[in-house]
């Protein structure tokens, strides 16, 4: 059943409210990507967004991370009003973010030097780090000697090793294939689980979404994209994802959330072939 927006008692990790955004074209025009959009997201609550390509999820993960400023409305976490980058937020992207001349253990432990983290130490936590993702015997590794499956959970543990307390995922298993990409779901889960992270997760796939998440935000296709459906996820946890796929539950709640999804899918296949 669709919900309206909402989180649980205590201040929003993120609160995106009626936010604008538009880009300048080419030939001096405007387009507005985004108009009135609306999402909550409450400390330790998991939600996901889908919606046609191109309707602006990964718009609203860019507001929230504070790499995009609205043109209206506001942006908000943990009730304080964000002002440029976003510092209490992970941002896993879909493509690659290591360094292809560091090894596994050195890309893990990079944004803890950074931060000032003696070597030493930021080395340390970054081989406790590889061996909670599966890798453990990989540290010396570069990039280019993992898989594709592999080099995301060098990333996951890139971004998770600063313990943000906001994870933000935009598409990041989308160039995997079916099999990996349950695992790495399953792996999200097994961490998301130890301390509760507040999470934003893009994706294309409703039933990764539903598998993942409590909630399940749909976008409208754009232009002017705003969230047009909010649904409450009420399968138990803890969840295996090949399994709770087989939850009548799950299916039921697959059928109600495509049925809005499906026409929006729809519209913007259409505007985008120019119909």
């Amino acid at each position: 059943m669709a919900t309206t927006s909402g989180t649980a008692a205590g201040e929003a990790a993120v609160a995106l409210t009626d936010v604008d955004v538009a880009f300048r074209l080419a030939d001096g025009g405007t387009f507005r990507a985004v108009h009135n959009a609306t999402l909550k997201l409450a400390d330790g609550e998991f939600v996901s967004i889908v919606g046609p390509t191109g309707c602006g999820k990964s718009t609203l993960l860019n507001i929230a991370a504070g790499l995009l400023t609205p043109a209206a409305g506001s942006a908000d976490i943990f009730g304080r009003s964000l002002n440029g980058l976003n510092r209490q937020a992970g941002y896993l992207f879909q493509a690659d973010a290591l360094f292809p001349w560091k090894t596994a253990l050195e890309n893990v432990a990079i944004g803890l030097e950074v931060a000032g983290v003696s070597q030493a130490e930021a080395r340390a936590r970054a081989k406790e780090w590889l061996g909670k993702v599966g890798l453990g015997a990989f540290g010396d590794r570069y990039p280019h000697m993992l898989s594709g499956g592999q080099r995301k959970r060098v990333g996951l543990a890139q971004v998770l090793i600063r313990d943000p307390k906001i994870l933000l995922m935009d598409e990041p298993f989308g160039p995997l294939d079916a099999q990996t990409r349950q695992i790495m779901g399953n792996l999200l889960l097994d961490l998301w689980s130890a301390d509760r992270k507040a999470v934003l997760f893009v994706t294309h796939d409703l039933e990764e979404a539903i598998a993942l998440s409590d909630r399940v935000v749909i976008m409208s296709a754009g232009p002017s994209s705003r969230v047009i459906g909010d649904w409450r996820v009420n399968l138990p946890r803890p969840r295996d994802i090949a399994e709770v796929k087989l939850e009548p539950a799950f299916h039921d709640l697959h059928r109600d959330i495509w049925q809005m999804l499906k026409d929006e899918v729809i519209k913007g296949y259409t505007q985008a072939e120019g119909k």
